[in-house]
């Protein structure tokens, strides 16, 4: 392999680069209106020779200079900033982006990620705090201080590296700094409070901003970019939200005027409908079905002509409305998903077109990245590679096979760096390592091919179902075989897969989480004498395992888009499961602070004392909350809170619950759950449908349209470098004139081959890929049903761009850039 510096070029195809080191140093001042780096544009010396002036038949060759030291550091950022979709601006200059490099390491961003979580959870400790886990105030307080240190900390390293006028525009970091400083000022308000007048119910008002610390900074990024879709969807939804309410208003005025003077009352002899207010929240409750037939009874008992009132109220407001409210949402979720996705498409290839401009030269009349360049940035984005990995890589950018990389072949860099390569070290397991003789013995190859074989996993699925035979019929007399076979199963692939391989599988960290922990409780059991509860645990550790059975339906076509579907929105649900907490953690503070201690949970019956009736409070005698036993929906502390924001999600008796409430303290406690409902449920909940139903729409498109799949994963099968190929060999010259071994083409497995069909690696019900038989540098290449939503979607706009479309200089104006250019994203999905 050619070391860097003796790298030779021709000037037939090469103009050397002979600028001043100094003229090679970019940073963030020369900056032009494109884009792209002044540092990047080649000015020679006096006296150097062009192309132009020397004959075409003279051949001359000179030694290529090397990459400027801080161009490449700044180059290999940018890149692993397109690999990872980081956005954060930082100063182009070497110690700015080694420090900027430093902000990203894992360890600081797990630290915050700690402190952040540490922070929401102090509010279980804190007063009014989870029974028998209360700690003194300073003790919490000095807790919070610690990681507010290291949020300010954080923030000022972000500072460091940006400019200060980038950084001051960015709302995140204000929002972050208000926090910090509003926290430390109710902090010591608290202090002072709670020492002056400690039995006046000092409030700590700033733990409702907690959650802002996961929106705001970089790292959470997922969940930040669920909000800004949540922040542009509400502006387009509030009109037929405004209607809505008004609809509301209108009917709620025509009910008062129809039942208020009828002497008509609810069964508990609540009067019906006898003011405004009232009216509007029994219609807004109706709405969400809650109190349906309820409300409408006294009415129709009345009379049956007042039935029509609700009716047409119901498929007005409900049917209607609600339905246009989900329309709205969806529409514009899909529009704001589209503009998420351009945005991350463009700056992807926006970092990657400025990394390129740092460490190109001239090859004729086109600016190219040589192969000595290549292995320069290969050694700061993939260190520790070996030179045959980095030759691969080039050959595969390499659309046009001249050992050169044009900017088209360089902007598909980061979606190389996302397919997993590995090579035969890589695929080894620790036995294989350590005991090839043993492992690779005659025996041992043939237990490997029947444990790899599809006829292994069914007979174990064929007796899982056995086993919940067995439950069903509380027959437990065979439970310690099924626990016994099962642990052998999972030692059996264990072996044959490696524990790297077993691991990657989500079905083998289930399987030893169920068997791991029957066998431990059974132990325990066993251990304390409960032998009345052994069976107990045993059967419903053994019942969870009959889950596995669904990834058999993963091989029915018809099942396999709305599980493959539940595969791929798996980290979005997370992802708003995170927004859900954050408006549950907001709610639920602010809750305790208005209604904690107004409702205890003391039992119910004969053995109550006399004070402690009615969930403690008289105001709820004859009440229906008390009537429900829902003493314990109470926000005494952070815990229960949070079940009663789950309650009211759910909506079923959401009504109640809040009547309860307003029972203990007046009507103005409505607006509390009135907010809630309509943030979490009406709006967030929405969005979240919305997405559920892109989701299975592309599923749906992909299973009929042909496979997408991008530039660099074509070439990846066209040379046949694919985990689970079977090729026909072929060696070419590398770049730097080593030789690789190819392939030919791409051929299908032979029917002699454990089960004669094609295994991808993710499958569950095929045949187990066996990977120590793969050779040489091998591509873990994904099915497009096995890619994320986000993924597939950035690969069917980047299939629209051009090859150099960069998109606009600010991404803040893509909505007048895409009109200047066709685009198909609406067509496909």
């Amino acid at each position: 392999m050619a070391e860097v510096n003796d790298a030779i070029v021709t000037l037939e195809g090469v103009v050397t680069e002979t600028s001043d080191d100094n003229d090679q140093k970019p940073s963030q001042d020369n900056v032009d209106g494109s884009g792209k780096s002044n540092a990047s544009k080649k000015i020679r010396k006096k006296g150097s020779v062009s192309f132009k002036d020397v004959p075409e038949t003279l051949t001359h060759k000179v030694k290529e200079k090397p990459v400027d030291e801080e161009a490449l550091l700044i180059a290999g950022t940018l890149v692993l900033d397109a690999k990872s979709g980081r956005n954060l601006d930082y100063i182009l200059g070497e110690k700015y982006v080694r420090s900027y490099l430093l902000y990203n390491k894992f360890y600081l961003r797990w630290t915050l990620y700690f402190c952040i979580a540490f922070n929401l959870i102090l509010a279980i400790f804190e007063k009014p705090a989870v029974p028998n886990a209360a700690l003194p105030y300073w003790g919490t307080m000095i807790m919070e201080f610690v990681c507010l240190g290291f949020f300010s900390f954080r923030l000022s390293h972000a500072f460091y590296f940006q400019y200060s006028k980038v950084f001051l525009k960015d709302a995140k970091n204000i929002v972050v700094l208000v926090v910090i400083i509003l926290t430390l000022i109710d902090m010591i308000g608290y202090i002072v409070w709670t020492n002056v007048a400690p039995d006046s119910h000092p409030v700590r008002w700033s733990r409702a901003l907690r959650p802002l610390f996961i929106i705001n900074f970089p790292d959470g990024k997922q969940i930040r970019r669920a909000f800004r879709n949540i922040r542009r969807t509400v502006p387009d939804i509030l009109n037929v939200l405004v209607v809505f309410l008004l609809s509301v208003l209108l009917f709620g005025l025509l009910a008062l005027k129809l039942f208020q003077k009828r002497n008509i009352s609810y069964p508990s002899g609540e009067p019906y409908f006898s003011n405004y207010f009232d009216s509007i929240w029994d219609l807004y409750v109706l709405v969400t079905t809650a109190n349906n037939p309820d409300v409408m009874m006294p009415a129709y008992d009345k009379s049956k002509w007042f039935a029509i009132f609700f009716v047409v109220y119901l498929i007005l407001c409900l049917y209607i409305f609600m339905s246009i409210v989900l329309a709205t949402i969806y529409n514009n979720y899909k529009k704001n998903l589209k503009n998420e996705i351009r945005e991350a498409v463009y700056l992807k290839r926006q970092k990657l077109a400025k990394a390129f401009d740092l460490i190109k030269v001239k090859r004729g009349s086109e600016d190219v990245v040589t192969h000595s360049r290549w292995k320069q940035l290969a050694s700061v984005i993939l260190p520790g590679k070996s030179d045959t990995l980095i030759d691969l890589l080039m050959k595969i950018l390499d659309q046009d096979n001249n050992n050169v990389l044009n900017k088209k072949d360089f902007l598909n860099l980061s979606d190389l760096l996302q397919v997993q390569l590995t090579e035969v070290k890589d695929r080894l397991t620790l036995l294989e390592k350590h005991f090839p003789s043993v492992y690779n013995h005659r025996v041992s190859e043939y237990f490997k091919y029947v444990v790899r074989h599809r006829v292994f996993r069914y007979f174990f699925d064929f007796l899982i179902v056995v086993n919940a035979v067995f439950i069903a019929i509380d027959l437990d007399v065979a439970d310690w075989f099924f626990l016994s076979i099962f642990a052998f199963e999972i030692l059996c692939k264990l072996y044959v897969l490696g524990g790297k391989e077993f691991i990657s599988r989500l079905w083998n960290l289930f399987d030893v989480f169920v068997i791991g922990a029957a066998f431990i409780a059974t132990i325990i059991e066993k251990a304390l004498g409960n032998t009345d509860k052994e069976v107990n645990t045993l059967d419903i550790l053994l019942v969870l395992r009959v889950m596995r059975l669904i990834k058999i339906f993963g091989s029915v076509k018809r099942f396999k888009v709305i599980l493959q579907t539940l595969i791929n929105i798996g980290p979005s649900i997370v992802t708003y499961g995170g927004v859900i907490f954050v408006f549950y953690y907001f709610f639920a503070i602010i809750g305790i602070e208005i209604f904690h201690g107004y409702i205890n949970y003391y039992g119910y019956g004969s053995e109550v004392k006399t004070e402690n009736l009615f969930c403690g409070n008289i105001k709820l005698n004859n009440s229906v909350f008390y009537h429900e036993h829902y003493c314990n929906n109470n926000f005494n502390d952070i815990l229960k809170a949070l079940v009663v924001m789950f309650e009211l999600t759910v909506v079923n008796q959401w009504h109640v619950i809040t009547s309860g409430f307003v029972a203990v303290t007046s009507k103005a406690a409505r607006l509390y759950f009135f907010s809630f409902h309509l943030c979490c449920v009406v709006i967030v909940l929405n969005i979240f449908t919305a997405f559920i139903l892109e989701a299975f729409i592309l599923e749906y498109t992909l299973q009929t349209v042909p496979k997408l799949e991008s530039v660099v994963e074509a070439k990846i099968k066209e040379l046949g470098l694919g985990i689970g190929m079977k090729t026909k060999k072929k060696t070419i010259q590398g770049p730097s004139g080593d030789q690789i071994e190819l392939v030919e083409e791409e051929i299908q497995p032979e029917p002699d081959e454990p089960d004669g069909k094609p295994d991808d690696g993710d499958s569950d019900t095929d045949s187990l890929p066996d990977l120590s038989k793969e050779k040489g540098l091998k591509f873990h290449l994904k099915k497009n049903s096995r890619k994320k939503v986000e993924v597939l979607l950035q690969q069917m706009f980047q299939g629209e761009l051009g090859d150099d479309d960069e998109g606009p200089p600010n991404n803040s104006d893509i909505e007048n850039y895409k009109k200047k250019r066709k685009l198909t994203l609406e067509e496909v999905t």
